[in-house]
This record gives structure tokens, sequence and C-alpha cells, in this order.
């Protein structure tokens, strides 16, 4: 099922921010991975079924651009969605919410390997999710 973005909340924890209490900046990355599997799940698929049928996601590129601090206790939305879905890799883009404003935002590109690690054509119940049957 193609579903064009999808929310996922994330309350801040202590043990994410610094002394200064701002979120650390590699937490970032483990809340794209938080959303971009709730993601899949809202289009009913999930990595374990993924993998159970031989297909990995491999990170080929990630980035993150700050633009205002979380801080502990925040509820963060983290809008995640796919923006280009080619033969074998896709980008999940992200947006991260706190407060009304935007803090972040993201993208990560990940190719679809076997379990030997050779790149794979994405399969069609994910392409559908893609859009691009």
């Amino acid at each position: 099922m193609a579903i064009r973005k999808f929310d996922a909340e994330i309350r801040v924890r202590y043990q994410e921010t610094d002394n200064m209490g701002v979120v650390y900046y590699g937490n970032y990355f483990t809340w794209f991975e938080v959303a971009r599997t709730e993601y899949l799940r809202a289009a009913g698929l999930t990595y374990r079924d993924l993998e159970e049928k031989g297909f990995y996601l491999m990170v080929a590129a990630t980035s993150c651009r700050y633009k205002s601090p979380a801080r502990y206790d925040d509820l963060v939305t983290v809008r995640t969605w796919v923006s280009d879905c080619k033969n074998s890799s896709l980008t999940f883009e992200y947006s991260l919410f706190a407060g009304g404003k935007e803090i972040a935002t993201g993208d990560s590109v990940h190719v679809f390997t076997s379990q030997s690690g050779k790149p794979v054509r994405i399969p069609e119940e994910v392409r559908a999710v893609c859009g691009n049957s």
C-alpha cells in the first residue's frame, strides 16, 4: 500500500541529551531509523519480512541538517516519506518537528542487497510503497 508521509513521535529521553540539555546529534540518525521502520510497518512491510525473503537494506548515504535544538522531554515528530525509488535503491526524507517548528531535516539512501551484499532489484511489494510499481 502506498503511503505519502508517515509521522512517528519520539519523546526525548534524558540519556539522549548532552550536558547542555540538548539532544546529541548522533541520536537523530537513530530517530530516522525508528521513523523509517514505522513508515514501512504502516505500509504493511517489516524489515524482518524483507530479510526472511532474502532482501537487506544497506545504508549508502545519510545526512542531517540541524536548525534548532531538541531538548529533554520534547515530543519530536519525525515525518518520513520516500522521495526517490530507483532499480535497487530508494531515498527516505525526514522532517523533524518539536514545539510546532521544524528543528531538522535529513535523508538516507538505502540499497537493496542479497544476503551476500550484492545489489538486487527492489521487490515489487516495496516498489508499491514507493508508488513506482
